[in-house]
């Protein structure tokens, strides 16, 4: 009995220990391909923000590397976009705002911009889908240039509220 036991835990190990080949991953391309045509359009920015804005120049320089980024069409380009951007923003962050401009309103949604760049970034380097991030990144960029706007059509003179007279 003890020998037809040791004979059966034998053949167990034996079969325990056999090679299985594991179902090679696929992973779908497609997905991870960078779709352009799903972008979000650019909000336009008021004439007297526009005003403005035209004398910033780290904002410009930011405006004009949005507009590489709606040029890209694979990954390849959105991630040079993406690194691109990202510099930019840096340098913007860090250069002096116009008085009007200078806000918690503009500049938390300039972080929320940031915090969308490098989740974009992150999914470039990591082989995943880019698409939703991105447009996650123009939709933050898309608030800035709306808070821009909003700045400009509700500016209330503080003098004439403070003063009681």
């Amino acid at each position: 009995m003890q020998k037809l036991l040791g004979i059966l835990v034998l053949i167990v190990l034996l079969n325990a220990c056999k090679k299985v080949e594991e179902a090679p991953v696929e992973v779908n391309t497609e997905e991870l391909e960078f779709n352009y045509q799903k972008m979000p359009e650019k909000i336009e920015i008021n004439p007297e923000a526009a005003a403005i804005v035209a004398d910033w120049q780290q904002f410009k320089d930011l405006n004009s590397s949005v507009d590489v980024l709606y040029k890209a069409t694979n990954n390849e380009d959105l991630a040079l976009a993406i690194d691109d951007l990202i510099e930019k923003e840096k340098k913007l962050e860090a250069g002096k705002y116009p008085e009007l401009f200078d806000s918690f309103q503009v500049k938390s949604r300039q972080m929320v911009m940031r915090t969308f760049l490098y989740k974009a970034k992150t999914s470039i380097m990591e082989n995943q889908p880019t698409t939703e991030p991105t447009i996650k990144v123009l939709e933050a960029y898309n608030s800035i240039r709306k808070q821009l706007n909003v700045i400009m059509n509700s500016q209330l003179d503080k003098k004439l509220i403070l003063d009681e007279t």
